[in-house]
Protein backbone atom coordinates (compact mmCIF):
# COMPACT_ATOMS: atom_id res chain seq x y z
CA UNK A 1 0.00 0.00 0.00
CA UNK A 2 2.86 2.51 0.77
CA UNK A 3 4.74 2.24 -2.44
CA UNK A 4 2.15 0.36 -4.52
CA UNK A 5 4.99 -1.61 -5.91
CA UNK A 6 6.05 -5.13 -4.63
CA UNK A 7 8.72 -7.80 -5.48
CA UNK A 8 8.15 -11.25 -4.85
CA UNK A 9 11.92 -13.42 -4.70
CA UNK A 10 13.17 -16.66 -3.39
CA UNK A 11 15.77 -18.67 -4.20
CA UNK A 12 13.44 -21.23 -6.21
CA UNK A 13 13.72 -21.22 -9.67
CA UNK A 14 10.28 -18.22 -10.91
CA UNK A 15 8.82 -20.86 -13.32
CA UNK A 16 6.65 -23.44 -11.73
CA UNK A 17 7.34 -22.03 -7.90
CA UNK A 18 5.35 -20.74 -5.33
CA UNK A 19 6.66 -17.45 -6.05
CA UNK A 20 4.45 -16.99 -9.16
CA UNK A 21 1.21 -18.56 -6.99
CA UNK A 22 2.06 -15.63 -4.35
CA UNK A 23 2.34 -13.10 -6.84
CA UNK A 24 -0.80 -13.81 -7.94
CA UNK A 25 -2.21 -13.56 -5.05
CA UNK A 26 -1.07 -10.23 -4.24
CA UNK A 27 -1.87 -9.22 -8.10
CA UNK A 28 -5.05 -9.77 -7.37
CA UNK A 29 -6.26 -9.35 -3.70
CA UNK A 30 -4.12 -5.65 -4.02
CA UNK A 31 -4.61 -4.95 -7.70
CA UNK A 32 -6.68 -1.32 -6.41
CA UNK A 33 -3.13 -0.42 -4.44
CA UNK A 34 -0.63 -1.62 -6.83
CA UNK A 35 0.92 0.86 -9.80
CA UNK A 36 3.26 -1.91 -11.28
CA UNK A 37 2.66 -5.76 -11.78
CA UNK A 38 4.03 -8.19 -9.22
CA UNK A 39 7.63 -8.67 -10.21
CA UNK A 40 8.88 -12.38 -9.65
CA UNK A 41 12.45 -12.54 -8.98
CA UNK A 42 14.18 -16.14 -8.42
CA UNK A 43 16.86 -18.36 -9.73
CA UNK A 44 17.18 -19.68 -13.15
CA UNK A 45 15.52 -22.39 -14.59
CA UNK A 46 18.64 -24.53 -14.36
CA UNK A 47 19.50 -27.23 -13.00
CA UNK A 48 21.21 -26.27 -9.63
CA UNK A 49 24.93 -26.11 -10.45
CA UNK A 50 28.44 -26.04 -9.23
CA UNK A 51 28.92 -23.99 -6.10
CA UNK A 52 31.21 -21.85 -8.69
CA UNK A 53 28.43 -21.10 -10.55
CA UNK A 54 26.15 -20.29 -8.16
CA UNK A 55 26.06 -16.75 -8.60
CA UNK A 56 24.75 -17.04 -12.11
CA UNK A 57 22.06 -18.90 -10.95
CA UNK A 58 20.59 -17.19 -7.71
CA UNK A 59 19.39 -14.20 -7.08
CA UNK A 60 22.18 -11.96 -6.27
CA UNK A 61 21.73 -8.75 -4.37
CA UNK A 62 22.47 -6.59 -7.95
CA UNK A 63 19.32 -8.12 -9.27
CA UNK A 64 16.81 -6.63 -7.03
CA UNK A 65 18.03 -3.06 -8.23
CA UNK A 66 18.20 -4.33 -12.38
CA UNK A 67 14.79 -6.15 -11.77
CA UNK A 68 13.47 -2.25 -10.04
CA UNK A 69 14.72 -0.65 -12.82
CA UNK A 70 13.26 -2.44 -15.86
CA UNK A 71 9.91 -4.23 -14.37
CA UNK A 72 9.17 -1.46 -11.84
CA UNK A 73 10.26 2.02 -12.35
CA UNK A 74 13.33 2.73 -13.95
CA UNK A 75 16.02 4.97 -12.23
CA UNK A 76 18.03 7.85 -13.55
CA UNK A 77 21.29 7.35 -14.58
CA UNK A 78 21.40 2.81 -14.13
CA UNK A 79 22.60 1.08 -15.93
CA UNK A 80 21.33 -2.73 -15.16
CA UNK A 81 23.77 -5.25 -15.38
CA UNK A 82 21.21 -8.60 -16.24
CA UNK A 83 18.35 -8.18 -18.26
CA UNK A 84 14.70 -8.53 -16.86
CA UNK A 85 13.02 -6.71 -19.71
CA UNK A 86 9.45 -8.30 -21.34
CA UNK A 87 11.15 -9.57 -24.15
CA UNK A 88 14.56 -11.26 -22.59
CA UNK A 89 12.05 -13.00 -20.59
CA UNK A 90 10.01 -14.31 -23.30
CA UNK A 91 13.78 -15.60 -25.26
CA UNK A 92 14.16 -17.13 -21.74
CA UNK A 93 10.48 -18.89 -21.58
CA UNK A 94 10.71 -20.09 -25.47
CA UNK A 95 14.45 -21.38 -24.85
CA UNK A 96 13.66 -23.18 -21.50
CA UNK A 97 16.51 -21.07 -19.62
Amino acid sequence: KKTGKIIVAGDATARGSFLNDLAATIGSLCFDYLDAPVAVLGSRNWITPAHELEGAFFPQPGWFIDMIHERIQPLKGYMPGENFTDAEMIRRAKKGI
